[in-house]
């Protein structure tokens, strides 16, 4: 998979599309000079904005000409496993997710009677707690109408797993003492702290280890440590008069 970003503010649109061709077309050539092939039945294009921004283009925005083939702007693309929408409002990724795992859900039901405790909660995680995990990361700082939707579908997983009933009043005490699961804000807080530990220690994905991404952590833990230096060094020289 190749991917190319370029940055415009809506005004420079006109001119920005033409050298994205070029960049495109350049590529196909040095794909080509390497025996390999840039599949343009399969190239998208999306463009991002603000809904206000986004609003002001032609339905999705300006297509492509790449070698008299037009490449149309789309609102949604998939990018490993992940909809991308062009508000960035994630709410198509969501509602995929949510209709995955509901469908796997119901056939595990079917088949509950034939299936042990393990058995069905090793078929939810394969099949239903993987995929609510998978890329959560980019869900963080999302809205709470997004988040509970994917909560929705961790406690129908806890009815099945459990074989417990819709309106069960136990589910909670289920899902965090027995069951040992997180909540979705939990579970995105867990997941950013763990990318963070690595990449402090160098042991993240190429992707994610890069040397701007670790100086911006470095800087944000080291304005937190002078400030908080700072007010306890304000603190000892503070005197009340009484």
């Amino acid at each position: 998979m190749t991917l190319s970003y370029v940055h415009c503010r809506p005004e420079e649109i006109a001119a920005t599309t033409p050298k994205l061709e070029c960049c495109t077309t350049d590529m196909d050539n040095w794909m080509s000079a390497n025996r390999l092939k840039l599949n343009m039945d399969k190239t998208e294009l999306l463009w991002v904005g603000t809904r206000y921004n986004m609003s002001m283009l032609n339905d999705s925005g300006p297509s492509l000409q790449l070698n008299n083939v037009t490449v149309d702007a789309s609102k949604h693309v998939r990018v490993l496993g992940v909809y991308l929408s062009s508000d960035l409002s994630l709410d198509k990724h969501v509602s995929s997710v949510s209709a995955t795992c509901f469908y796997h859900l119901r056939q595990l039901r079917r088949i509950w009677r034939s299936l042990n405790a393990d058995s069905a909660a090793t078929l939810v995680h394969a099949f239903v707690t993987s995929r609510v995990d998978y890329c959560n990361a980019i869900l963080a700082a999302a809205p709470k109408t997004t988040t509970d939707r994917l909560q929705r579908v961790l406690n129908a997983a806890a009815r099945v797993v459990s074989d417990t009933k819709k309106f069960d009043q136990r589910l909670s005490r289920l899902m965090h003492q027995e069951l040992h699961w997180l909540d979705i804000p939990e579970r995105l807080n867990y997941k950013l702290g763990v990318l963070t530990h690595q990449c402090l220690l160098g042991k993240a994905p190429v992707i994610v280890f890069h040397t701007e991404f670790l100086q911006l952590i470095c800087d944000k833990f080291s304005a937190v440590e002078d400030r908080m230096t700072a007010i306890e060094d304000s603190m000892s020289q503070l005197a009340i008069d009484r």
